[in-house]
């Protein structure tokens, strides 16, 4: 059975309302994937759009689960609404789905989205806390009982659904949208969606929007008129250089032997079945 794998370091990862240039508008391989449905969201979409990539829902679940054979060493992404522990790397607790945290913001929006719809939640009277520790690695205010109350709050369909639309509206919908504008498939929208994960969407020489100009530097979009595969593969060797830059993401098998496997076959739709590696263990989806 594989060793537990660490949640990895991540860069500040607050996104303005502007990203990108676009306007606001392990389970092992011998287990396979819980494909059920989110919870329902807390409020409802006024204007729909049809989803014609990673924003289909069974792309979509299938993007969170390569995340999270990443982040989690499993599958199961949604058994990590409950996840939180400081993992070391200057940015206070990490926690949640997508590794929200207490020193980057998106905690505290997180949170305060939470309050709105149910004020009354575990961790309501933890928000003058969070508002003084962001920016910073401390717990301040948080301990004793903040983990508990996270672990409370996060068997409420209420805040699941909270933690989904904050990681829509910060990292998954920035993602799919520029890569859309991009001229991308679903498997580039996914290399955009994991690169905004782990590097942000800051202006520093290693964030999501630096890797993409530096492959724009070596390779024209689909959008440019450019080819997607050798795009991609200029994307995913800026990618490298940028996680180079840090001890804590030198390790690239989730380029490597993940999303360089998917783009060496062709699979620029994420169909599966998909086999994969991480951290030198093995995931599967059918």
């Amino acid at each position: 059975m594989p060793a537990p794998h660490i949640r990895t370091p991540r860069r500040l990862r607050f996104l303005p309302h502007a990203v990108l240039g676009l306007a606001l508008v392990a389970i092992p391989a011998t287990a396979m994937a819980n494909a059920a449905p989110e919870p329902a969201r807390a409020t409802a979409t006024i204007h729909t759009v049809a989803a014609t990539g990673l924003d289909d829902p069974a792309k979509k679940d299938i993007a969170m689960q390569l995340v999270s054979s990443a982040e989690n060493s499993t599958l199961d992404w949604k058994a990590q609404y409950g996840y939180i522990e400081d993992i070391g790397d200057g940015r206070g607790y990490t926690a949640g789905i997508i590794g929200f945290c207490s020193g980057t913001s998106d905690m505290l929006e997180l949170v305060e989205a939470y309050t709105d719809s149910e004020p009354g939640n575990p961790l309501a009277s933890y928000l003058p806390a969070l508002r003084r520790v962001d920016g910073t690695d401390s717990h301040d205010g948080l301990d004793p009982g903040f983990t508990a109350a996270w672990k409370q709050a996060a068997k409420d369909p209420v805040f699941q659904a909270a933690q989904n639309d904050e990681r829509d509206r910060v990292y998954f919908n920035p993602a799919v949208n520029q890569g859309k504008q991009d001229g991308l498939g679903t498997l580039g929208q996914f290399m955009y969606y994991d690169a905004i994960v782990m590097h942000g969407g800051g202006n520093d020489s290693t964030s999501f929007g630096s890797i993409r100009k530096r492959a724009l530097n070596q390779a024209q979009t689909p959008a440019q008129g450019g080819d997607e595969v050798a795009y991609l593969n200029a994307f995913l060797d800026a990618r490298v250089w940028a996680m180079n830059q840090e001890e804590a993401h030198s390790d690239t098998t989730r380029v490597d032997t993940e999303q360089r496997v998917f783009l060496n076959a062709g699979n620029l739709n994420l169909d599966p079945p998909l086999n994969w590696k991480v951290y030198g263990d093995s995931f599967h989806i059918g």
